[in-house]
């Protein structure tokens, strides 16, 4: 499937304030059309329009590095991230969009991805470019990933867990985990969340709630909309989230019983 672009279509937006992150520049390695190896329940870019985990060039380098360079010196910027309009690591030029950032700037660069990619070689070496990757798991096994994350192929937390383990090993940058709590979840769930974090062994843990609505169709205005309040011009779908204490209470076990940092919000 080729990715067309209009004129008006820019592969990098921002900076936007980021919880997490500081202000961040977004890159968007992947086009108008949204892609992706998981359609989450809670998507902010919406309803995936193309389901897939095909590597391939979905975004021209020279277009992205037009766009990357008309924000330099990256004044503004805490933080460069890689996110946008689907799953980054299926852009076969993601590790040449990191080696040029390399070169041009000491502003620190962060991939955000499903971890469905961590199995093949290739990705992994181009992640180590990254100073930071944030490792998307929202479900303790294929029961509850089929619910959340509704991937295109039939996947394991046991799948995810050995592959992050396997880029754990050969990473040396700083890892963060990032899950989205949608239920509160009973102490088995729990319990086995904080085993399969004690086998990754991340650097970070991060607890969210999908507390910006969804849009009833991709949009792509939804990229760098950070606030749950803003005005939109189109049909959203708002979800339930779960309590501030109920976060809190969570990210505390899970550091008491990890010893790794939880943030949460």
């Amino acid at each position: 499937m080729s990715t067309l672009i209009t004129e008006k279509f820019n592969s990098v937006y921002g900076p936007v304030d980021s919880w997490r992150y500081g202000r961040s520049l977004g890159i968007d390695l992947i086009g108008e059309v949204s892609t992706c190896s998981f359609n989450c329940v809670y998507c902010q870019l919406g309803e995936i329009e193309h389901k897939t985990e095909e590597r391939k060039i979905y975004l021209e380098t020279a277009k992205i590095l037009q766009d990357l360079n008309s924000y330099r010196p990256f004044n503004d910027t805490d933080i460069i991230t890689f996110s946008g309009s689907g799953e980054p690591t299926l852009a076969l030029n993601l590790g040449e969009i990191l080696a040029y950032l390399k070169l041009i700037t000491k502003t620190p660069t962060l991939v955000l991805t499903n971890g469905t990619t961590l199995g093949d070689t290739q990705v992994r070496k181009e992640l180590k470019l990254a100073d930071q990757v944030s490792i998307k798991l929202d479900g303790i096994n294929g029961e509850k990933i089929r619910k959340v994350n509704r991937p295109v192929r039939e996947i394991s937390a046991t799948e995810i867990r050995d592959n992050s383990i396997k880029f754990r090993q050969e990473y040396h940058g700083k890892i963060s985990i990032q899950t989205m709590i949608l239920v509160p979840w009973n102490e088995e769930h729990i319990r086995e969340y904080i085993e399969i974090i004690k086998a990754i062994q991340p650097d970070e843990i991060q607890l969210n709630t999908p507390s910006r609505p969804k849009p009833l169709k991709h949009e792509l205005d939804a990229r760098g909309n950070h606030s749950p309040t803003s005005i939109r011009d189109y049909p959203v779908k708002v979800l339930k989230c779960v309590s501030s204490d109920v976060l809190r209470n969570m990210a505390q076990k899970i550091q008491e019983m990890t010893a790794i940092p939880v943030t949460y919000r």
